[in-house]
């Protein structure tokens, strides 16, 4: 009986052994899968035309911010009749 006790200890140690190996294959696969995951939920950076498109953008919320600014001005000084000033050579 002790004969066969040591034979089932041997069979169960080569049985963990092969148990913590696919244990370590999958820690290195759910890994990769983490890493492939973070880059998904990243994306991709602004192509070149959005990144163009994203700093026009950003240079019309600032002129229109500064018109509206201006045109501001113009009411409170008492210029509310007057003509609209001419657009600059900015817009």
């Amino acid at each position: 009986s002790s004969q066969q006790a040591l034979e089932q200890a041997r069979a169960t140690t080569e049985e963990l052994e092969d148990l913590k190996a696919v244990v370590k294959g999958l820690e290195e696969e759910n890994g990769e899968l983490r890493r492939q995951a973070r880059q998904l939920v990243r994306g991709p950076g602004p192509s070149l035309p959005n990144q163009r498109l994203l700093a026009e953008g950003q240079g019309l919320r600032e002129r229109i911010q500064a018109l509206a600014a201006e045109k501001a001005n113009l009411e409170v000084s008492g210029g509310r009749h007057a003509a609209w000033p001419t657009p600059s050579a900015s817009l």
